[in-house]
């Protein structure tokens, strides 16, 4: 069982930049890290959680990233952080009771290749918002 623990992700600009992403709080089986900016509104969130279901006995791993992009409004000379938008990414996985290790191994390994910047099929979709022909 995985313990809550500081995470770092990169980015993908051109010098690569890391994101470290320290223990928030597990609630209802949900774990949260968060990357701070000092400012609780400007915090990106990452989540994970694994669930079974009760019918079908299938496993259900679900991880959500949460950034906000964060600007100073002034105000009658009073500085306040506003949030202008937040990007959210939501990955789910599901898999059967009998899968193996090395099944699941495999889907998320295809799944973190398919997010590669040199598939233009998911890549040019995801992050230059062009339809699929």
């Amino acid at each position: 069982m995985p313990q809550l623990q500081t995470t770092v992700l990169k980015d993908r600009k051109a010098t690569p930049v890391d994101h470290t992403f320290t223990p928030r709080d597990i609630v209802s089986g949900v774990g949260t890290v968060i990357e701070t900016t000092g400012v609780p509104v400007g915090n990106s969130r990452l989540s994970v959680s694994l669930s079974q279901t009760a019918s079908s006995g299938r496993y259900k791993a679900t991880v959500k990233l949460a950034v906000p992009v964060v600007a100073t409004s002034v105000i009658n000379g009073i500085s306040t952080p506003v949030v202008q938008r937040t990007a959210f990414a939501d990955v789910t996985f599901t898999f059967d009771s009998t899968s193996s290790e090395a099944e699941r191994n495999d889907l998320v390994g295809m799944l973190a290749s398919a997010l590669a910047v040199d598939k233009p099929l998911i890549n040019d979709a995801v992050v230059k918002l062009q339809g699929i022909y």
